[in-house]
């Protein structure tokens, strides 16, 4: 069963000419496209994954800093006062 999407009529003009512009059918255009975007969201999500663990690793072996001394690091590196 085809899936139909409403676009709004803004939306509809940009992929039509984006289809135009390649001499493609907008309807492989518009595949590609949400084939693109959903392949970058399961790439991002499992990147995210990896860096949650990865900090979750270096916490429990003892790689870690207080937040006070992560506070004085940007303070510093971004010419910050003792203050902020």
């Amino acid at each position: 069963m085809p899936i139909v999407i409403t676009l709004s009529p803004e939306l509809e003009a940009l992929l039509r000419d984006k289809a135009a512009r390649q001499g493609q059918d907008v309807s492989l255009v518009a595949s590609e496209l949400l084939t693109n975007v959903l392949e970058w969201e399961v790439q991002e999500s499992e990147e995210a994954i990896k860096g949650i663990q990865q900090g979750l690793d270096d916490f429990e072996a003892g790689r870690f800093r207080s937040f006070h001394e992560f506070a004085q690091e940007q303070r510093r590196k971004y010419n910050l006062p003792a203050d902020s």
